[in-house]
């Protein structure tokens, strides 16, 4: 009788399972991905589209669905009125700001002095013309006299830092650290070591920047990115990964989709910027290598 009940039981609850509610069937089912939605957002540096006014280029920027501008710090503040009309109306922003000052911030001598005068002049138009951030690198092969790589200039690189990133704060705009491939810099080499750089330096107004060239130093372009998240990753820079040309003249060399992919992952919203040469013609090699990213970011 027991194993009779059992039985009869069993049948019982099988039948009730076969007139569940579907909605309860459908929450055991497998969900289908939901498609990432993050946008590529592509700039050119102000060298790199075709016209010879600033308002040409960003007319053949526009063709090309270009959305950011990337200009050189050298001048700036006299440039500020001029980039601005150039800009108003259009579906371009003004992304980063590359370097331009004189000095550097690891000179032990009177370079040091004026590094600080010209890079609070840049980052006081940088924020008149909300630009994301001036890019700047802590010292290049070559700039002597220079402090020691040591633990004491790293700490003394992270109080200038925060001091230089609080008065960006203020500007309405950042630092952004580039690290640089050894043939380039001795000093911060990884994006991961900028990042970290970034955090001890305690200031919002800190940040760092990965560029796909310079990353031949990572062991991986999407750990790269990763490390720095989007607390401290505010730009990037891409350029062909064989010769530092146009993406797409070094052929498959020219895959960016492991570092595309952390960037859509953790929902980058900055730029992708053309930092690079040409070899080829503009006209056809452009048009080519802006879609070749379209659709790398697709896939990523």
């Amino acid at each position: 009788m027991k194993r009779r009940n059992f039985l009869l039981g069993s049948m019982s609850g099988l039948a009730a399972a076969s007139f569940a509610p579907t909605t309860l069937l459908a929450s055991c089912a497998p969900k289908k991905e939901k498609k990432n939605e993050t946008p590529l957002n592509i700039c050119f540096q102000e060298g790199i589209p075709i016209g010879e006014s600033l308002n040409e280029k960003l007319d053949y920027m526009e063709s090309l669905g270009v959305t950011g501008l990337e200009v050189g710090g050298r001048g700036l503040a006299g440039r500020v009125d001029e980039i601005k009309n150039a800009l108003q109306g259009r579906n371009i922003k003004l992304g980063a700001i590359c370097a331009g000052f004189d000095g550097f911030i690891l000179a032990e001598d009177g370079q040091k002095d004026a590094f600080d005068k010209s890079m609070r002049e840049i980052l006081e138009a940088a924020g008149k013309l909300g630009s994301c951030g001036v890019i700047m690198v802590p010292a290049f092969n070559g700039q002597n006299p220079c402090k020691p790589h040591t633990m004491d200039t790293r700490n003394y690189l992270c109080e200038q830092l925060h001091e230089l990133g609080e008065f960006a704060v203020q500007c309405g705009t950042t630092v952004i650290l580039e690290p640089l491939n050894r043939n380039e810099c001795f000093y911060m080499r990884l994006v991961a070591d900028a990042a970290a750089i970034c955090r001890d330096s305690d200031s919002a107004g800190v940040k760092c920047m990965g560029d796909f060239w310079h990353m031949q130093e990572e062991t991986s372009d999407y750990a790269a990115f990763m490390a720095a998240g989007t607390k401290y990753l505010q730009h990037v820079h891409i350029a062909s990964r064989g010769r530092r040309k146009t993406p797409i003249e070094d052929g498959e060399k020219d895959d960016y989709r492991d570092g595309m992919r952390a960037l859509k992952e953790m929902g980058y919203p900055g730029f992708i910027s053309y930092e690079c040469g040409c070899d080829g013609d503009k006209a056809t090699i452009l048009p080519q290598s802006v879609e070749l990213l379209r659709k790398q970011w697709e896939e990523a």
